[in-house]
């Protein structure tokens, strides 16, 4: 009986072993995923301040001339 409950025991912290490991792996994998897509909003907020700043530069130039 005793051995029993052992043996019990031993499986179920092996199946709680394993189940950590894959979280611990789906939650590498998704930090890995959270730092991806921060840098490409970074990477697209700066590319639209670029773009409006360039507007904004050539504003001017992009106007008809009067005679339009």
């Amino acid at each position: 009986m005793n051995e029993d409950r052992l043996v019990d025991i031993e499986i179920k912290l092996t199946r709680q072993e394993d189940l950590l490991e894959t979280l611990n792996r789906t939650v590498f994998r998704q930090q890995q995923k959270i730092d991806e897509l921060e840098s490409l909003c970074t990477a697209l907020a700066m590319r639209m301040r670029d773009v409006q700043e360039g507007q904004a530069d050539s504003g001017a130039a992009n106007e008809k001339p009067p005679h339009y």
